[in-house]
């Protein structure tokens, strides 16, 4: 969600204070921040956000390393690092932290995510508008954990959507939320990226077969994806 006009102050006096925050970290630290500052500028180049909407965070031991409220992602750098404890703290920078801050808590509170990213990519927000569960259109489903689930609208930055979002994410690395987006999160940048691409693309594909007048798109049985998930489990390298 794009920040305020007050957000967007806060950002730019940051960034005038921020000199010294490089200082403050380790390498790896400083490493993951530009990694995800370099995650968040492709999601816009691929499409998958507008502007400042979406946001991306990584953890770093116990520090949350996440994308400012308010700020492009072309103009971050390494003394923009922003930074919160897992009770959503401030504990790196000066800028404010995304409004979105209580659904990537949720989930590193609650899973094991390394990293995580959330967009407003076009056709998974207009399927989730359309269903509570995304139609078993393509096998990919099996690489987020099995069929993905929509959950229920609540306003951007509440508890109550991280509440919602938990519930969907059971058992999942991915769901739609309502009328809002999508999130994702995997081990790495990486991986959490490329399953918010995957999910954007199996929700392209739904809509563009369900459009056919007077067809109805095949869907796989729920043993087909299990056998899937079998399978990926030996993929790659």
């Amino acid at each position: 969600m794009a920040g305020s006009r007050q957000d967007r102050g806060a950002a730019g006096r940051g960034r005038g204070r921020a000199g010294g925050v490089r200082a403050q970290v380790d390498e790896e630290t400083a490493g993951r921040w530009a990694a995800l500052v370099a995650t968040a500028r492709r999601s816009v180049a691929d499409g998958l956000v507008v502007g400042t909407s979406g946001n991306v965070s990584a953890r770093v031991g116990d520090v949350v390393l996440v994308t400012p409220s308010g700020v492009p992602y072309d103009r971050l750098g390494p003394d923009d690092i922003t930074g919160v404890d897992l009770t959503g703290r401030q504990v790196l920078g000066t800028l404010v932290p995304t409004s979105e801050l209580p659904m990537h808590l949720a989930v590193y509170r609650g899973t094991g995510a390394r990293a995580i990213v959330h967009t407003h990519a076009v056709h998974a927000t207009a399927v989730s508008t359309l269903v509570t569960e995304l139609p078993l259109v393509h096998y990919m489903a099996a690489a987020l954990g099995g069929p993905v689930r929509v959950a229920p609208y609540a306003t951007y930055g509440t508890e109550e959507l991280a509440e919602n979002m938990l519930r969907a994410l059971a058992d999942r690395s991915g769901c739609l939320l309502r009328n809002h987006g999508t999130i994702t999160y995997g081990a790495t940048l990486d991986q959490a990226y490329d399953r918010t691409a995957q999910l954007e693309w199996m929700c392209r594909l739904w809509l563009t077969a369900s459009s056919v007048p007077g067809l109805t798109p095949s869907l796989l049985t729920e043993a087909q994806l299990a056998e899937v998930g079998e399978r990926l489990k030996g993929y790659g390298q």
